[in-house]
């Protein structure tokens, strides 16, 4: 048996077979949604989505072979050129949905910057919360540590925000906090981060979000609060996103009901199949539909915090749970933009929305969370690390 063959076989089966149900799920909600539209190239984007998930398998089994620690070499070129990438977006970009942070490539292929951008952030703030102490004994201070990687972080996030894309900006800081947790961090440094940004909070709302952004979250705050809002402008989507989700029951209207407010159009045909896909699956598959979809979400994320436990070192470790906390920020903030317990931004739900880019590139990471777990037995920890620097907070 060929080493790589034994590493195909390695694979956490349990995790591969759990990706691929919601990617099938996905895929059959993606034709649920989008069906009935006029415009063929609305209608035959399950298709399409199904030449990404090709590719995005390929992407996966090929990083999931490769031996995670290789990354670390190329973390610091993949992280300059995401940056350059969302430069480029920001003065020769595109707009989509209100959203400036798009390129398009030859042949009229367009992607999405900061899903390449919150990848190579993962990965460098793995390798730099794994490996700077080595470099030199100053590199062991917290604060300086806590520093770089705010730096390291805060500067796509800052691009990100500028692009107008604010749900893909606030996954940022779940991403950076669960790894700044693991990541050796006393937790007394991480109290004073979480107050300090919740002290920046109304400066952030009143100078840096733009009106629209704003009307979003003042809409939610009313509509939970019982007050009255125009649900024929800026309470559109959020009202018709209730709706369906309220009107699915617990056994849903059935696929290809003419029936659901998809159907009738009250749902966005261009975000039904990718922002707004949570009400259309409600709507057709109701509260068990729902609750077997969040299950398999929750399984994913308890197989993948499993590989993190049996991490060999501390690099292993910071990018699963990376993965971890920005499957978990997608989940959240996607599902609950459209229940009311966040206010709405464009964020796709993982492995169900359409979209190229961020499907390849989930599938990229789940590829490394796989990586990490194949190569559990062969990479021991450095006997140079410090003690400290093995388990999961160094004080």
């Amino acid at each position: 048996m060929t080493p790589l063959f034994r590493k195909f076989l390695g694979l956490n089966w349990v995790l591969v077979f759990t990706i691929l149900g919601l990617i099938i799920f996905g895929i059959f909600s993606i034709y649920g949604a989008s069906w009935m539209r006029s415009d063929p190239e609305l209608a035959n984007k399950w298709r399409d989505q199904l030449n990404w998930v090709s590719i995005g398998f390929l992407v996966f089994f090929i990083v999931s072979l490769i031996d995670y620690h290789w990354v670390k070499w190329a973390a610091a070129p993949f992280y300059l050129g995401a940056l350059i990438l969302l430069i480029i977006a920001e003065f020769k970009g595109i707009e989509v949905h209100g959203t400036q942070g798009w390129l398009r490539l030859p042949g009229g292929i367009s992607f999405q910057p900061s899903q390449v951008a919150i990848a190579s952030g993962i990965i460098m703030l793995a390798v730099i919360l794994s490996h700077l102490h080595k470099l030199h004994s100053v590199f062991r201070n917290h604060f300086l540590r806590v520093f770089i990687a705010g730096v390291v972080g805060g500067i796509p996030f800052i691009l990100v925000l500028k692009s107008g894309d604010l749900g893909s900006a606030l996954v940022w800081a779940p991403v950076i906090g669960a790894m700044l947790l693991v990541g050796a961090i006393p937790f007394r440094y991480l109290i004073v981060i979480v107050l300090s940004g919740t002290l920046i909070l109304p400066f952030a709302y009143f100078f840096g979000l733009k009106d629209y952004q704003k009307k979003r979250i003042t809409v939610q705050i009313d509509m939970l609060m019982g007050r009255e809002v125009d649900i024929r402008n800026e309470a559109y989507s959020a009202h018709n996103n209730l709706m369906a989700i309220g009107s699915g029951g617990w056994a849903g209207k059935g696929f290809k009901n003419p029936d659901t407010l998809n159907y009738k159009g009250f749902i966005s045909k261009d975000t039904a199949i990718t922002d707004f896909i949570f009400p259309v699956l409600a709507e057709e598959h109701g509260f068990r539909g729902v609750f077997l979809m969040l299950s398999t979400f929750l399984l994913l994320l308890l197989q993948s915090l499993f590989v993190a436990f049996y991490a060999k070192d501390m690099m292993g470790r910071l990018l699963v749970v990376g993965v971890v906390a920005l499957f978990f920020a997608h989940i959240f903030q996607n599902v609950g933009m459209n229940v009311l317990l966040m206010p709405i931004t464009g964020i796709p739900l993982p492995l169900i929305s359409y979209g190229g880019t961020f499907m390849v590139m989930i599938l990229f990471l789940q590829g490394l969370v796989q990586s990490v777990w194949v190569h559990r037995n062969t990479n021991q920890p450095d006997p140079k690390t410090p003690k400290g620097m093995q388990i999961d907070h160094l004080d």
